[in-house]
């Protein structure tokens, strides 16, 4: 069974987002039941598909108010990062590095799903975001200054915070 099943915990409500991440849950699976001749060419898979799936999430964000440098999406390029380096090493023959971040990419996943992406969504809906045109409806509702944090509790102006600020390591997230 795999470590990440898709479940009502990880639904935001957004179907476009909701879509995303039952497909990255899927193909999470599918690299953790890989056999190893399977496991470069599934791992290429969920890294295009995650690729896509944070810069999307990085579009909206830019569209609905947040800096650049945000933690969220600061967060994405530092799992993105981590997630080539596993495809590195497994292009040198050892897969050992896919085979631990799998479990660990399932639990950040969780977290980040029901936080970050809560957030995003919640901010979404406020600021009545039309995601076919990419349009914010109630630009009345969209922040003073433009948001660094995650956009929930953690969100603040730009100046108070750093970009890392919200960036949780992989390696702690599973713990």
């Amino acid at each position: 069974m795999a470590t990440l099943q898709w479940g009502k915990e990880l639904e935001l409500e957004v179907p476009e987002m909701d879509q995303t991440h039952r497909e990255f849950v899927d193909l999470l699976a599918e690299v953790e039941s890989a056999q190893d001749a399977q496991l470069l060419t599934l791992w290429n898979g969920l890294i295009e598909h995650t690729n896509e799936h944070f810069a999307q999430e990085d579009r909206w964000m830019a569209a609905t108010g947040f800096t650049t440098g945000n933690c969220h999406s600061t967060q994405h390029k530092v799992v993105l990062d981590i997630m080539r380096e596993g495809r590195v090493r497994a292009e040198n023959g050892d897969l050992t590095m896919i085979r631990g971040m799998t479990p660990e990419l399932a639990s950040w996943f969780s977290y980040h799903a029901q936080t970050m992406d809560a957030a995003l969504a919640q901010h979404m809906t406020a600021v009545g975001f039309d995601i076919d045109s990419g349009q914010v409806l109630h630009a009345e509702s969209l922040p003073a200054e433009a948001i660094n944090g995650c956009g929930g509790a953690c969100s603040s102006p730009a100046e108070h915070h750093t970009p890392t600020d919200s960036v949780e390591p992989l390696s702690q997230a599973a713990a």
